[in-house]
């Protein structure tokens, strides 16, 4: 589950944050990094014209980690082009399959 932490004013870009980062796909799994579950929170920050989010990998050791961030962080300042995008990577909780959506579930199984 996925938590915003957006002022109501910006409310309108909690579905738009999602959508956007269905596009990152996580290249060993074919699957984007929603339905994965890899993402945990988006925080934006007014002041500085920022959204942070606080993500995960499949695994600490994930040899396209580098290339995830950067792709989420060009997919955010694609879509909102006047907010920097601001990428943290957490190990807590730890990622595991439980995390996959119901439609990500439907890609490993090739549905």
């Amino acid at each position: 589950m996925i938590t915003f932490d957006i002022p109501e004013e910006y409310g309108y870009m909690e579905h738009g944050l999602v959508d956007a980062l269905k596009m990152v796909i996580d290249p060993e799994l074919n699957i984007n990094i929603i339905d994965l579950g890899l993402v945990y929170s988006f925080a934006l920050n007014q002041t500085e014209m920022s959204i942070r989010v606080e993500m995960t990998l499949s695994s600490k050791f994930c040899p396209m980690g580098e290339s995830i961030v950067s792709a989420v962080k060009n997919c955010i300042e694609r879509t909102y082009r006047d907010f920097k995008a601001e990428v943290e990577l957490v190990w807590h909780p730890m990622w595991n399959y439980d995390f996959i959506s119901p439609a990500g579930l439907s890609q490993l199984k090739g549905v």
